[in-house]
């Protein structure tokens, strides 16, 4: 079974288009977890009303997607695990996609290519160099956009999750951390559909910036535990 994991902080905009693309899909053995961060919105409602199993971390000092993906890995019931951001749209047949090319190509984790949604000309070239960078690093250490991740449940354990005590690119970590125990390739059948909402509000530069800056730290192994880069969470 596969179980996808859905971190959420007031997404009640963005997650019925996400369940709603879900169910259109031609592969159907799935669950589908919510794994909230206490949520002021319909999260909830929408969640339960979907048949999701929802769960949900009170804690306000676990504002932070990688508490809710370890969350939603705890509670989950299949073998391989599926973490998407709430604003994510899957297009048609993905997940049998992503699972006939998982398995086929015997992986532990993977990340994807994606392109922006909506995808103005300008977020193209950012996609380009995005994806560039991505296919550089899969062989020796590799990364991908905690908005879709794919990983064995038994490696997802393995590592101990993401590491919540990471500020940023806990996503990059986590992907590093599987390649070194298994193999972790970017899934070429598909692309996930990624959402421009950072960038509409803040800006192309300003999150370019802040894209490089993380990929800089990473590359060179280094973790960011404190805030040297701007980049808040549950506010889109």
């Amino acid at each position: 079974m596969l179980s996808i994991i859905i971190p959420t902080l007031n997404e009640e905009k963005f997650l019925p288009r996400l369940i709603q693309s879900i169910r259109k899909q031609n592969f159907s053995d799935y669950e589908i977890i919510v794994s909230d961060a206490n949520s002021s919105d319909q999260t909830k409602e929408i969640a339960l009303q979907n048949n999701c199993n929802f769960i949900v971390d009170v804690d306000d000092n676990h504002h932070h997607p990688a508490w809710q993906r370890n969350n939603g890995a705890k509670a989950a019931c299949g073998d391989v695990l599926l973490f998407l951001d709430a604003d994510t749209v899957l297009q048609e047949d993905f997940l049998e996609k992503v699972m006939k090319e998982f398995n086929s190509k015997k992986l532990s984790g993977a990340g994807f290519y994606f392109k922006f949604n909506p995808n103005k000309f300008s977020y193209r070239i950012f996609a380009f160099l995005y994806n560039f960078f991505c296919f550089f690093r899969q062989y020796f250490s590799p990364i991908s956009i905690g908005a879709g991740i794919v990983a064995k449940k038994e490696f997802h354990d393995l590592i101990g999750g993401f590491d919540h005590t990471l500020c940023l690119a806990e996503d990059y970590d986590y992907c590093q951390r599987i390649g070194k125990k298994g193999k972790f390739r970017i899934i070429t059948s598909c692309r996930l559909l990624y959402s421009s909402r950072r960038i509409e509000k803040d800006g192309f530069f300003k999150v370019g910036l802040a894209w490089t800056r993380m990929a800089f730290y990473t590359f060179f192994n280094r973790k960011i535990k404190n805030l040297k880069i701007k980049y808040d969470f549950g506010k889109f």
